[in-house]
C-alpha cells in the first residue's frame, strides 16, 4: 500500500467530496429542498416543451434556410430563364435593349437555377450558401447603385441567411459523398 506524501495516510482513488461551503451554487440557485450539489431536476410542463422546442430549432433551423434560401433562388432563376427582357433593366452599364443584357440575364437565371439545386438538393450546402452570398452582394450592389429602396433593404436581409447559412457546420438533409 502506498502512502501520500507528507500524511502518511493511504491513497485512495474515490475523491473526498468538498465541503458545501466551497461546492460552486448551482446556476439559477439551489432548488428549494434539494440536496446541495445535486443536479437540478429536468424542467416539466411548458418549460420542457420550450426547451424542446429551442433543441429542434437549433437542429433544423439551417436546414429551413437552406431550403428557403433555394426557392427564392429557383423563383428568381426560373423567371430570369422564361421572362429574360423582364429582368434586363437590372443589368447595369449594359443597354436594356441589347441582346448582350439579354444573355447576361439568362447566364445570371443558370447560375441562380443551379445554385438553388445545389441548395435544396444539400450538395455542398456551405460552398452553395457562398455562392448565393456572391450573387446577392451582386445584386444588392448593382440595386445599390439606383438607389436605397425596398428591394435592396429586402435583399440585403436575404444577404444574410445565405452569409450566416455559409458559416453553418451542421446541416440536415444534406447529401454526402
Amino acid at each position: 500500500m502506498s502512502t501520500r506524501w507528507a500524511s502518511g495516510a493511504p491513497r485512495s482513488r474515490a475523491r473526498v467530496p468538498a465541503p458545501d461551503s466551497a461546492r460552486p451554487a448551482p446556476e439559477g440557485g439551489a432548488e428549494p429542498g434539494a440536496e446541495p450539489g445535486a443536479e437540478p431536476s429536468p424542467p416539466t410542463g411548458l418549460a420542457a416543451w420550450a426547451e424542446r422546442a429551442s433543441a429542434i430549432s437549433a437542429e433544423w433551423a439551417p436546414t429551413a434556410g437552406r431550403m428557403v434560401l433555394g426557392l427564392v433562388f429557383f423563383w428568381f432563376g426560373y423567371h430570369e430563364l422564361i421572362q429574360p427582357g423582364y429582368w434586363t433593366q437590372y443589368v447595369p452599364v449594359v443597354s436594356e435593349s441589347s441582346a448582350l443584357a439579354v444573355i447576361l440575364v439568362l447566364a445570371h437565371g443558370w447560375v441562380l437555377f443551379v445554385t438553388a439545386a445545389a441548395l435544396v438538393a444539400g450538395i455542398a450546402p456551405r460552398v452553395a450558401a457562398a455562392v448565393a452570398s456572391v450573387l446577392l452582394l451582386e445584386i444588392v450592389i448593382s440595386l445599390a447603385v439606383t438607389g436605397v429602396s425596398d428591394t435592396v433593404l429586402r435583399d440585403v436581409g436575404v444577404l444574410g441567411l445565405a452569409v450566416c447559412l455559409t458559416g453553418c457546420k451542421n446541416q440536415r438533409l444534406v447529401l454526402r459523398g
